[in-house]
């Protein structure tokens, strides 16, 4: 009788432990639980345009390769007039306006205005292409910190009215993008132009355009010329 009352001990024994067993597995899933619940359901990860030699890649974190890429394309998108820049001006605001910060996009819309009343938009057709040789490097984009940067742009601007060239020239634009993650969903880049930089846009020199290195330098201002 005793040896039956003795194993009847050890299986509410071992069931005993069972349960600290299932109670430990339970707050272990519990655990894991809350911690996927409050994982973010999305992350961007930006992949630099060359590859050849590998990337380790951080989420949110920008390569400036990006962020050159980005402000060349939005850019070159505001610069672009095909037909009649008194109505093309405004529309190519209008289109990239997700990519633009609110401060940036009302200076704008005002030199839009003062281009207009001045007689300055009608019938121009207007676009602007990087200069060959002067593509990203390193050193034209300067990182002011993880949400903003500062990209030097070397583009040919060309501007005719009714067939007839009327200024063609090079210019150096001093571009600031900014982090902007307001709406993935019309701005999947994340990032904002925030306007000039330094001293705004400048012509380059003949001795200039013959040297592809002569960029910005990594803090934020123009080399000595």
């Amino acid at each position: 009788m005793r040896r039956y009352r003795l194993e009847i001990d050890n299986v509410r024994s071992h069931l005993r432990s069972l349960w600290v067993v299932i109670g430990l597995q339970g707050l272990i899933i519990l655990a894991l639980w809350i911690g996927w619940s409050q994982a973010p359901k999305q992350l961007r990860v930006y992949v630099p345009p060359d590859l050849r030699s590998g990337a380790v890649l951080a989420a949110e974190e920008v390569p400036p390769a990006n962020v050159y890429a980005f402000a060349f394309y939005i850019f070159q998108q505001l610069n672009r007039w095909p037909e009649n820049g008194a109505t093309d001006y405004g529309n190519a605001i209008f289109r990239i306006s997700p990519y633009l910060t609110p401060r940036y996009r009302n200076d704008l819309i005002e030199d839009m205005e003062l281009k207009a009343r001045r007689g300055e938009l009608a019938y121009r057709v207007r676009g602007v292409h990087e200069v060959p040789g002067h593509g990203y490097e390193e050193r034209r984009v300067d990182v002011l910190s993880s949400d903003a940067w500062i990209v030097w742009l070397d583009l040919d601007l060309l501007e005719s009215v009714k067939g007839m060239t009327v200024k063609q020239t090079t210019i150096r634009y001093p571009v600031r993008v900014v982090r902007q993650a307001i709406d993935p969903e019309t701005n999947p880049w994340g990032l904002a132009l925030d306007g000039y930089a330094s001293d705004g846009p400048r012509r380059l020199t003949d001795a200039e355009l013959s040297e592809p290195s002569a960029t910005g330098s990594n803090t934020g201002k123009e080399p000595s010329k």
